[in-house]
């Protein structure tokens, strides 16, 4: 339960101090899209070594695919009513409700694989996206809506927070849980973080920082592959 802990609090301790950052400073655009870029490569390889190949191997290839394509499409659907419902003027409310999105299923399957010797890849990648996600969604809150105070960080903090009880509660019920449910939670998380990739994060990377951040996402996917 204290590794489970532990890992909760890596995911979430990145998020909150790229809310801080957010709110007080302005960072150049080519440094913030390099982290998204970098964030991006480590969840490239996480979703690939981490989440969805165990799940393939031990589920197979129709339970893989099916929790894969539930979990993009909650990302993609909520996503979509979130851009509607509040508009571009909410752009970092609406980062902020598709982190929690992202990390709730993400925070799940990397408790439930601690047990297996496995996640260190997907809490580096999930704690290196976290950092410029939070990191715009505060800075667009302050720029758009001139917010000026501490507020927005209690609601930083309190997603935080969800991420490491998640990542615990999944921990505690993994052994309750049978090595296919372990596998479509793995596969929903994996989905839902390609349609963050290549909805939210690599698309304002690109817009960000140009045609060289690819080099920054490359240098990313290496250092989770070798953590991995």
């Amino acid at each position: 339960m204290l590794i489970a802990l532990l890992y909760g609090l890596g995911t979430a301790v990145p998020l909150v101090l790229g809310a801080v950052i957010g709110l007080r400073w302005t960072l150049p655009k080519a440094v913030l899209a390099s982290l998204m870029a970098f964030g991006a490569g480590t969840m490239i390889a996480a979703v690939s070594n981490e989440l969805f190949e165990p799940a393939f191997g031990q589920a197979g290839v129709l339970i893989a695919a099916l929790a894969l394509f539930a979990g993009a499409g909650v990302y993609v659907v909520a996503n979509h009513l979130i851009e509607t419902r509040l508009g571009a003027s909410a752009i970092g409310w609406a980062l902020m409700l598709g982190t929690v999105l992202d990390g709730i299923p993400e925070n799940t399957a990397l408790g439930v694989t601690l047990d297996g010797g496995g996640g260190f890849a997907l809490l580096v990648a999930v704690a290196v996206g976290n950092v410029p996600e939070a990191i715009s969604g505060a800075a667009l809150m302050r720029d758009k809506h001139g917010i000026r105070d501490w507020g927005p960080l209690w609601l930083w903090t309190a997603t935080g927070l969800t991420l490491v009880v998640v990542t615990v509660v999944g921990h505690a019920l993994s052994d309750n849980l049978s090595a296919t449910h372990i596998s479509v939670v793995q596969a929903f998380a994996g989905g839902a973080t390609i349609a963050v990739l290549a909805d939210s994060l690599m698309p304002e990377a690109y817009r960000e920082g140009g045609w060289w951040v690819g080099m920054a996402t490359a240098a990313g996917f290496l250092v989770a592959f070798v953590l991995g």
